[in-house]
């Protein structure tokens, strides 16, 4: 998964108003207690960093491929 993908599902997801407060603010123990921003910039696959969201959010399985 490329970057424009992941930041086109985080914004599909929490929306235009909150995707981006949501990955600069929310820290995810599925992401090493980081926040999605912190685990992309670690080197973290956006894929990785993805499904982390989806497992700390509880999203259906269907939107974690």
């Amino acid at each position: 998964m490329g970057l424009t993908d992941f930041w086109r599902r985080m914004r599909a997801h929490f929306g235009d108003s909150y995707f981006e407060s949501f990955a600069r603010d929310h820290v995810m123990s599925e992401l090493g207690g980081r926040t999605v921003h912190e685990a992309l910039a670690a080197g973290i696959d956006a894929k990785d960093v993805w499904r982390g969201v989806c497992v700390s959010m509880d999203l259906p399985t269907t939107k974690r491929a």
